[in-house]
């Protein structure tokens, strides 16, 4: 075959994950890799700096791709941060789901959370400016550093929030993944209902939900 010239970034992205699948193990090196694509090593390097990045920039295109169709959602625009965070929730998984045994593949494949959550890095820099460009309201103190902490706070318990449902999906077998909608629904909107401070109700629904699906997966 002859060497191209060139490859985009998409192309290095889509190759991979057709070779995860088809072999069910990751290429061996980058030169093999880059072999099986007909194109030089060097291209690679344009891009990525090894297979984690690679992998890295992956998760982060689903986020990409999800945000690409928010956008051109006519009424996207006009919801409210609670309905903005929803579909995109939906949305986002909709997308894993469609990819569901290659990410299954990567995520089953790191033996500790600390390399799960490394590859998922990129991801999380963008989850959370979309968190931030919502604008959502918490309790203003006027006491700048409260306030601050109070931000970061949300940042860092919405890129939580995200890490369990994928988690939730990754154990899901109900048909059409339904439990990991419910699980969805309930869980972002327990978190605006603490953040509007009438927490009660929605905190005990979310832990019967919880119980019963860990009493039904144990």
């Amino acid at each position: 075959m002859a060497k191209k010239k060139s490859i985009s970034k998409e192309d290095f992205m889509s190759y991979y994950m057709n070779y995860v699948l088809e072999h069910n193990e990751r290429p061996k090196t980058i030169f093999s890799l880059c072999k099986v694509m007909g194109t030089e090593e060097p291209f690679f390097y344009e891009f990525f700096g090894s297979f984690e990045g690679l992998e890295k920039n992956i998760f982060n295109q689903f986020y990409i791709n999800t945000k690409n169709l928010l956008e051109k959602a006519p009424d996207f625009s006009a919801f409210d941060s609670r309905d903005k965070l929803l579909s995109f929730y939906y949305t986002f998984f909709e997308i894993l789901t469609a990819n569901r045994s290659f990410v299954v593949f990567m995520l089953d494949g790191y033996k500790t959370d600390l390399k799960r959550l490394k590859v998922l890095s990129t991801l999380r820099q963008s989850f959370i400016e979309f968190i931030e460009d919502l604008n959502i309201e918490t309790i203003e103190t006027k006491q700048k550093d409260i306030d601050k902490f109070q931000q970061k706070a949300l940042t860092e318990s919405a890129w939580l929030q995200l890490v369990v449902t994928i988690e939730f999906w990754l154990n899901d077998t109900s048909a059409k993944f339904e439990k990991t909608d419910i699980f969805i629904e309930k869980s972002v909107n327990t978190s605006f209902d603490i953040i509007n401070t009438t927490p009660i109700k929605s905190i005990i629904d979310l832990g019967k939900f919880l119980f019963k699906e860990k009493v039904q997966m144990s």
